[in-house]
């Protein structure tokens, strides 16, 4: 009687690759099944389709010149097409095994010499110098993939990134859209954003939940670039989209945590510069408790629901408010309130209604130039953010 086969199970951690549950074969039929074990956790949805892979690669317009920076090179179907058009190409690559696989996709082949693997994390890891950035971006990193890419001293010239659907709309959203949110506002005000093309979720294997869309980001440079400060400039937009479909009025005055915020601000600049500060204690007492968000605030909702929650939408101080809850009864705060806090008050107040007149504007209705008119009041009143 013939011995059976036994499989060893300890060889299966070792190597990238499984031959799927169920199949019985033997020979060249089971290496032919041998697939891939792709993380999802990681955003690996390898994108399958060559005509998209194509197509991305054509619409960053590579020069022979180019070195191309590329996250997540996946089985390297967007790689061995970037290394045909351009002088370099420089992946960024968090698992080990699909830096080993794009690498061995290349192995023997003129382009190996043309190629250069960095295994680790690309918001954490110091990148070199490069043109262009072309990314099937795993969605877990959008925002701060854009940002990166955005802050750099040099940025990239262009960057064709893919993105889930939903984020690549926000990203082109205008005032008055239904998606118009802070990401919208930050990245238009540093570059110029366009939709490529959709993508769908069969282009892909493994599919994800969510269709994609590939978009086209080209940061402002020499006069096109804003000189104001990031901090300062997002801080504003901090507030502003705490409650996008609430006023201004009662975003800024309608919450003692921002209040407390601004004054603490205002009190480090007039540390800075010199300016006395009246502590006196106002005569009411305790600082109320401050709400003028009423409910005609709410005429212009989204039935209700906020689409601009990006995980770090909102300041660190509104994150414990809305994980608290709000079943606890509002009660009057026992810090006394000082002429400095009415002053910074009156300040928000003068900026809001009588300076720049948007306090009963919503920030999803907005745009660019009214959130510089209200950074520069703020700034004039000695109300910074950095």
């Amino acid at each position: 009687m013939a011995k059976a086969k036994h499989v060893k199970r300890s060889s299966a951690s070792s190597t990238p690759y499984d031959r799927p549950s169920g199949g019985g074969g033997s020979g060249s039929g089971s290496a032919k099944n041998n697939v891939f074990k792709f993380n999802t956790n990681f955003g690996q949805h390898i994108l399958k389709n060559p005509g998209v892979s194509d197509a991305i690669v054509e619409k960053a317009y590579l020069k022979p010149t180019d070195t191309v920076l590329e996250v997540g090179p996946g089985t390297g179907n967007l790689t061995v097409r970037i290394l045909e058009r351009a002088r370099k190409c420089i992946c960024v690559e968090l698992d080990p095994r699909m830096a080993a696989e794009v690498t061995k996709r290349v192995q023997g082949t003129p382009e190996q010499k043309k190629l250069e693997v960095m295994l680790g994390d690309v918001i954490k890891t110091e990148l070199p110098a490069f043109d262009v950035c072309i990314s099937n971006t795993p969605y877990q990193i959008s925002s701060p993939l854009v940002f990166k890419l955005l802050a750099m001293p040099n940025p990239p010239r262009t960057s064709i990134l893919m993105f889930q659907r939903e984020f690549a709309l926000r990203l082109t959203a205008r005032p008055g859209d239904s998606l118009y949110c802070r990401l919208s506002v930050n990245a238009q005000f540093w570059a110029k954003i366009t939709h490529v093309m959709k993508v769908g979720k069969n282009n892909f294997r493994p599919p994800p939940q969510v269709e994609s869309s590939v978009v086209r980001i080209e940061p402002k440079t020499g006069r096109d670039r804003p000189s104001i400060s990031w901090d300062e400039w997002d801080g504003v937009l901090r507030v502003c989209f705490v409650r996008k479909n609430k006023t201004l009025r009662a975003n800024w005055l309608g919450t003692k945590e921002v209040l407390a915020m601004v004054e603490r601000n205002y009190r480090t600049w007039c540390a800075m510069n010199g300016v006395p500060i009246d502590e006196t204690i106002v005569e009411d007492g305790a600082d109320e408790d401050m709400e003028v968000d009423n409910n005609n605030d709410d005429d212009d909702d989204d039935g209700g629901m906020e689409v601009d929650d990006e995980g770090d939408e909102a300041p660190e101080f509104f994150k414990e408010i809305q994980n608290s809850g709000v079943t606890a009864p509002k009660t009057k705060s026992r810090k006394k309130k000082t002429r400095v806090a009415e002053l910074v008050r009156e300040k928000i107040r003068r900026v809001l209604e009588d300076v720049t007149e948007l306090a009963d504007k919503r920030a999803g209705k907005c745009d660019e130039n009214d959130f510089l008119r209200l950074l520069q009041a703020f700034n004039d009143e000695g109300i910074h953010f950095s």
